[in-house]
């Protein structure tokens, strides 16, 4: 049997990954998208990108799972 080192607790639901990067067109719907997975307990990371595909205003936003946060932010030790 695998043993995990990280408790359950630490890891985002339903096997999701601990950094996230949300895409799609700037709408209602993709606030949603990014209002859920917040509510999930998700944090913001970094600053929201928008570009311009021709037709419409693609936006994208990186999220991260609090128990990466801090090991995101610090530099490595060595």
């Amino acid at each position: 049997m695998k043993n995990n080192s990280t408790p359950a607790a630490h890891l985002p639901p339903d096997g999701l990954p601990t950094y996230r990067m949300l895409t799609g067109p700037d709408d209602a719907a993709f606030c949603r998208r990014v209002s859920d997975t917040l509510a999930l307990g998700y944090k913001l990371y970094g600053s929201p990108a928008a570009t311009f595909d021709g037709k419409n205003v693609i936006v994208a936003q990186a999220v991260v799972w609090p128990s990466i946060q801090d090991a995101i932010a610090q530099p490595a030790r060595n």
